[in-house]
């Protein structure tokens, strides 16, 4: 599909630029649905708009409904299984594959301007450059807790782009820390969030079980099993619970979502946590429930799940940490708790149990912060800046 024009953006010469998207996957979490919005901020600039993805999946669909032609190549994309010893041959595989479907696709598509989505496909930013092309790179990840040396390592191929765009002042401060130079050189642009067309507040008062919802992905870091141990304190306590789990595990990682059903079984949950695996959309889900917890247990360089769910009025609980705190920062109804402690998440939940009248009248105060904050139309028009830039 072609791209539609919009936005009248021209070249000197009367031809309508191109940008060239690479984006290291095919999934609708956090950095693909960040995509979406970027990828149409450029149509709608006027821009033709392509798309480099390493395979086909759930985001082809929505990438050409806003207008962009998806191209499929081999790609390098950073993994820490690819780090260990183990992972060596398939780096190194993935590494000459990816510079020669990055070169060969720069040169077909001829881009004005490379935008390159995550740090984690760094050989885009490198690519573009060497063609003296203009580079964006959007900062999606943020690890305060990782090595210097790791980060620096993670951070150091982006040195290369134009201009570089971070979703949070977490992000650009942990970018700080590894490479101050590139750091001065960002911009922050929170992420532009979209909540449900109609969204419902939820019921009057709560009758029977609590209703937790659990968005993302099941790994470790995010600590859906953090949740499932506060499931079974209030369950234990005499607080009826029922949790929802909505998300998959990233390829390699099924021996977590199997560690996460014998624990569901051990604890005797198995009728109150449910596991539903990736679903798309999400908002019947959150119409459904009462609450959504965020429980990660490490940084998290910003927090989209939590503005969702503020969006759909929910009240939301969410581990006090790196870039959680700039999301749900200054709502009513937005709770922090220990990273990684179920009891004080438990002890949370219970609590807007106890208080839900006040919290369930506060929650359309919620959203329409978080919708000023985290506005479509401001990303998209931010994102339109940045890309024009290349045309100067």
């Amino acid at each position: 599909m072609s791209a539609r024009v919009r936005g009248g953006t021209m070249r000197e010469d009367g031809t309508m630029p191109t940008a060239l998207f690479a984006h290291p996957g095919a999934e609708l979490f956090g950095s693909d649905r960040m995509l979406i919005e970027s990828v149409a901020a450029s149509v709608d600039a006027g821009f033709r708009t392509v798309v480099a993805l390493p395979a086909k999946g759930a985001l082809v669909d929505e990438l050409l409904a806003v207008g962009a032609e998806v191209v499929i190549v081999p790609m390098l994309v950073l993994r820490k299984a690819l780090l260990r010893p183990r992972g060596w041959p398939t780096l190194v595989k993935d590494a000459l594959r990816g510079w020669v479907g990055a070169r060969r696709l720069l040169r077909s598509v001829r881009p004005d301007a490379v935008y390159v989505n995550t740090i984690t496909i760094p050989q885009w930013t490198v690519a573009s450059r060497l063609r003296r092309t203009h580079t964006i790179t959007h900062v999606h990840e943020a690890e305060a807790s990782a090595s210097r040396m790791i980060n620096i390592g993670l951070y150091l191929p982006h040195v290369a782009a134009s201009s570089v765009i971070v979703n949070s002042e977490f992000s650009r401060a942990t970018i700080a820390r590894a490479l101050p130079a590139l750091a001065r050189r960002s911009r922050v642009v929170y992420n532009g969030v979209v909540g449900p067309s109609d969204p419902h507040l939820p019921r009057e008062s709560i009758d029977g079980a609590l209703r937790v919802l659990y968005l993302g992905r099941l790994s470790p870091r995010k600590g859906p099993d953090v949740l499932v141990e506060a499931a079974r304190m209030l369950t234990e306590s005499g607080v009826p619970v029922r949790a929802d789990l909505v998300g998959a595990v990233f390829d390699g990682y099924e021996w977590f979502e199997e560690e996460l059903r014998q624990r569901i079984a051990d604890a005797g949950l198995a009728d109150s946590v449910r596991l539903h695996g990736f679903q798309s959309p999400i908002w019947p889900y959150l119409a459904d429930a009462d609450v959504l917890v965020v429980p990660s247990r490490i940084d998290e360089p910003f927090g989209n799940t939590a503005v969702e769910g503020v969006l759909a009025l929910r009240p939301v609980v969410a581990s006090d940490t790196s870039g959680l705190r700039e999301a749900t920062g200054g709502h009513p109804t937005t709770f922090l708790v220990p990273p990684a402690d179920a009891r004080a998440l438990a002890d949370a939940l219970e609590s807007v149990r106890e208080q839900w009248p006040t919290v369930r009248g506060q929650l359309r105060e919620s959203a329409r912060r978080a919708d000023e904050r985290h506005s479509v139309a401001t990303y998209r028009q931010d994102i339109a800046e940045e890309l024009r830039a290349a045309l100067a």
